[in-house]
């Protein structure tokens, strides 16, 4: 995973389990066959591309709510 991409995306998704679970969900699916959102002309990880996709806004997430679950 790389250094700058992640320092990127902690200014967008602060907490770290969050953007860890994110990260995670999103590579699965990448590696199952999604196509990925951004485009790079460099070979990158499915968890770089995850990142990316925080970074340029393609991907985003919903906390949950505890209250609305009862």
């Amino acid at each position: 995973m790389r250094d700058e991409y992640l320092k990127e995306a902690q200014n967008i998704i602060a907490d770290p389990n969050t953007l860890i679970n994110v990260v995670s969900r999103r590579s699965k699916q990448l590696k199952h066959g999604n196509k990925p959102l951004v485009e790079s002309l460099e070979k990158l990880e499915p968890e770089d591309i995850a990142l990316r996709e925080i970074i340029e806004g393609k991907i985003s997430y919903q906390e949950w709510d505890e209250s609305e679950d009862s």
